[in-house]
């Protein structure tokens, strides 16, 4: 088994050189993103579909953006990514529908090994990461190995989330803990003029 299938598949591995290759292509297709303007929304759809596993519809990711790989990123309709977020996706990343991340958000799938003898020879674990539908994560989020979101949770501001978070939530902090649910009277009542 290639160290790229181990590290999908969140067994030990270490970053050999097909990871290395796989990474460069990533680099090479980010750079391109991150060169484009704001009016080159086909140029950036194309390099996508190039770098990432699935990009939905109506997907916004502002650079400065960058990823491990990109194939184990699967994002869905309707997101936006703000400047500066660092996917590390040596295991997968799926970000659900109508997903709204703040600028300078990490999502870390990879740790490297705590004894110091195996981190010397390169040994990492990975573990996916989970983000559900209509979530709102606040900007300098760090987002760590295995944590799955709960659909329409909200992330505070500058937290770090090392454990699960359930749906309909209010979290933050470091370590992030659910503060409260989200309930009616968190509705603002406002509609949009023609809706």
């Amino acid at each position: 088994m290639i160290e790229f299938e181990r590290a999908k598949g969140g067994l030990p591995h270490i970053f050999d050189t097909d990871m290395m290759q796989m990474f460069k292509r990533a680099c090479a297709l980010t750079q391109e993103y991150n060169l484009t303007g704001e009016d080159e929304v086909h140029k950036r759809e194309k390099i996508l579909a190039q770098l990432l596993g699935h990009a939905g519809e109506n997907l916004y990711i502002i650079p400065d953006f960058h990823c491990e790989h990109g194939s184990n990123i699967n994002i869905g309709d309707d997101v936006i990514i703000n400047t500066h977020c660092m996917l590390m996706d040596n295991a997968e990343i799926t970000i659900g529908d109508h997903v709204l991340i703040g600028p300078n958000v990490s999502l870390y799938t990879v740790n490297h090994a705590l004894d110091p003898d195996e981190r010397a020879q390169g040994i990492c674990i990975a573990k996916p990461i989970h983000i559900g539908n209509q979530v709102w994560i606040g900007g300098d989020v760090q987002i760590a190995a295995g944590v799955t979101i709960g659909d329409g949770s909200v992330i505070g501001a500058g937290s770090v989330v090392t454990k699960d978070i359930p749906s309909r939530v209010i979290a933050a902090g470091n370590p992030c803990r659910v503060i409260r649910a989200i309930t009616e009277q968190d509705k603002i009542g406002y509609t949009p003029k023609g809706e």
